[in-house]
């Protein structure tokens, strides 16, 4: 026979449950919002990934350029520029071999970066001549 009695173990556990709700909640919440965010968010950080790798590749590839017809004009003739010339190019040359291509998590790829600008902007000034690869800021444009 059951008694009318309520149980203070069953009342217990209704308010136990009651007062753990805003968790469960919330942890179901955040679950089933990063289900739903994990697929869209993979794809566009592959998207942001594949334009930010693309546009890295091509500021490597003018600056190699660069150092291949510097390079060649030397072969030509080795008194067509100073030393100082001759060694920044060389360096640059040096920095661009340096560059973590088939890592690019490595944080030394930024300083090389920089880097390999600043030697390029320093070459043209020596060599007074406006080259400017079109994808990085012009000098107007850094203020």
């Amino acid at each position: 026979m059951e008694s009318n009695e309520p149980n203070p173990e069953r009342l217990a556990d209704i308010f136990e449950s009651s007062l753990h709700l805003e968790d469960t909640h919330y942890t179901q919440g955040y679950q089933e919002g990063y289900n739903d965010g994990l697929g869209p968010g993979k794809e566009e950080g592959r998207e942001v990934g594949l334009k930010t790798g693309f546009e890295m590749g091509e500021e490597l590839g003018f600056y190699r350029g660069c150092i291949d017809i510097w390079n060649s004009a030397l072969m030509v003739n080795p008194e067509c520029f100073s030393s100082r010339v001759q060694k920044s190019v060389k360096q640059m040359d040096e920095l661009l071999l340096k560059y973590p291509l088939s890592n690019p998590e490595d944080e030394s790829g930024s300083d090389i970066l920089d880097s390999l600008r600043l030697k390029f902007r320093g070459i043209c000034a020596s060599l007074n001549v406006k080259l400017e690869y079109n994808g990085y800021p012009k000098a107007s444009e850094d203020f």
